[in-house]
């Protein structure tokens, strides 16, 4: 199983000194974190795409060319990118510059996001959620099955006539994921496409979500696909600390935060203590914990879904010291990923 960190590139306001960091400082600060990550033995590293003054990660292939040149090994991809709200023949161009920059390490997982905002911002119809991304990811498959010469046409934008999408990445066909939320739908597309899935698991019990893996698995090898092609990744919220208790009270203040203000825009109920320890607790959706911990409910989420390929910590918060954020990146690759590799059978 491949561990993974995803990083929002929030604003932060150090709980623990009250220190507001400054965007171009968060910048600095991801690249260390990426850098610890290639060195720590952490298998991906994921970038958001957020149009919020609360997050610096608008343009995520940027800081993925920037984290390309700086380290060796890890694999870069997106957590997600936006393909409702972008150009397919421009992201193309964009990972597939990642990818020479990185020597081959560059993949996407593309999606429809969890906030609406970029929509307006780029002069797009919310009306047209749904058919925005089925179009555009025709488009991208298109592209990938040769970018050298590209025919197509559907909704939303002129078609292509022959057209060529340079440049070439190193890889023959650069990776996509196809990240989705809770609507079966999704599933049943991702599977029907031979896509690799990454889920968000963002509340709930992860269990819950097996009935939707299954419909993933059963819609692909209706399609033909193998269940190697069939693969799985989970993405959710978490950190790793030295003990459990560190790391409850290190993630707690900024999932308050960032919780009650979304909860404010989207009229939900100002989220408890209670709530976070139940979201925290074994059959919750944060892997928050001491690296034993963390590991274990890893290993046992995997059986619970039939068996996962890849899973991704969300680690970014609003008062996270950048010092926590480091420990916590280093002890993933350290200890977490060589405890679940024992736990889960290849």
């Amino acid at each position: 199983m491949q561990i993974g960190i995803d990083n929002f590139v929030s604003y932060v306001v150090e709980y623990d000194t009250g220190r507001e960091i400054d965007a171009r400082t968060r910048i600095s600060h991801l690249m260390e974190e990426v850098q610890l990550a290639d060195a720590s033995g952490v298998d991906v590293f994921g970038i958001g795409e957020h149009h919020r003054k609360e997050f610096y990660d608008s343009a995520p292939t940027v800081l993925l060319g920037a984290a390309a040149a700086r380290t060796e090994r890890i694999t870069l991809t997106s957590a997600v990118s936006v393909l409702s709200a972008d150009d397919p023949v421009r992201l193309h161009q964009q990972f597939a510059t990642v990818d020479l920059l990185s020597g081959g390490r560059a993949e996407m997982v593309v999606g429809r996001g969890s906030f609406t905002e970029a929509y307006p911002l780029f002069g797009l119809d919310i009306a047209n959620y749904d058919s925005l991304f089925a179009s555009k990811l025709d488009l991208l498959l298109t592209i990938l099955d040769d970018p050298t010469s590209v025919t197509w046409a559907g909704r939303h934008r002129p078609p292509m006539t022959g057209q060529g999408v340079y440049p070439l990445p190193v890889q023959d066909r650069l990776p996509v994921w196809l990240g989705v939320g809770g609507s079966p739908q999704s599933f049943v597309r991702a599977g029907s496409l031979g896509l690799p899935l990454m889920v968000a698991i963002i509340g709930g019990e992860p269990r819950r979500f097996r009935p939707l893996i299954d419909l993933y698995r059963q819609a692909g090898a209706r399609a033909g696909y193998t269940p190697e092609q069939l693969r799985v990744g989970i993405h959710a919220p978490g950190l790793v600390a030295d003990t459990d208790s560190a790391a409850i009270d290190a993630v707690y203040p900024g999932w308050a935060n960032m919780m009650g203000t979304i909860g404010r825009e989207r009229g939900f109920v100002t989220p408890r203590k209670a709530d976070f320890e139940q979201m925290a607790g074994p059959y919750g959706a944060m892997f928050v914990g001491s690296p034993d911990t963390v590991a274990r409910k890893i290993a046992s989420v995997s059986e619970d879904l039939g068996g996962i390929d890849r899973m991704t910590i969300q680690m970014t918060n609003t008062q996270l010291p950048h010092a926590s954020m480091l420990h916590g990146i280093e002890l993933l690759g350290a200890k977490v990923k060589p405890i679940v590799a024992e736990l889960v059978p290849v």
